[in-house]
């Protein structure tokens, strides 16, 4: 069962339409595509919010610490709400997808992803769910700091918002059947 949806993201204005906020685009489209509002807590590090999906209580989180301290609020939100890893989904960028990709999965290493390093640090665990964005990579690994900090193209942006709509519909199954038919649904996705 998940209880806390995480969107990963540097905060600013000059990173809100950059490639490694793809996390955070998700879980605003979830919110505002259930009627509800992301509000700033400062206690949290973030913007959170809840929604009911099929009778289930689901928490949501924007942190607004920078991506390689977004573990400080994951953590301080599952420990105030008693939520263990297993039941924490973290939305992000992913630069071994093409846009318009999105994968869900649970568990499974860091993968140079700063956010998901020190997840992991803080949570103590390697177990939460993670919805994977693709994004694409630059082609060169020199290359992958100013690819993530800058702005897709509008085809780019176009396929990864069709993946996050998707993304979200899938959303519902995990949170009201499980993660396989989940998978199974969003892993069937072609971008268009």
């Amino acid at each position: 069962m998940i209880k806390l949806i995480v969107g990963l993201a540097n905060p600013g204005a000059e990173y809100s339409a950059t490639r490694h906020n793809a996390g955070a685009w998700y879980v605003n489209f979830l919110a505002e595509r259930n009627c509800q509002s992301l509000k700033e807590k400062s206690k949290f590090y973030g913007y959170t919010g809840r929604l009911t999906l099929n009778g289930n209580d689901i928490h949501l989180l924007v942190a607004t610490t920078f991506m390689n301290m977004s573990g400080k609020a994951v953590a301080k939100m599952a420990t105030c709400y008693r939520i263990t890893p297993e039941e924490i989904l973290v939305a992000h960028d992913e630069l071994n997808l093409l846009p318009g990709i999105a994968r869900l999965k649970q568990g499974g290493g860091h993968g140079g992803h700063n956010g998901l390093k020190d997840i992991i640090s803080h949570l103590g665990s390697l177990c939460f769910h993670r919805l994977r964005i693709g994004i694409g990579h630059p082609g060169d690994k020199n290359k992958v700091v100013s690819f993530v900090l800058s702005k897709p193209t509008a085809k780019e942006q176009q396929f990864i918002n069709g993946a996050i709509n998707e993304a979200v519909r899938c959303t519902n199954i995990l949170c009201t059947q499980d993660i396989v038919r989940a998978m199974n649904c969003l892993h069937a996705y072609k971008p268009k």
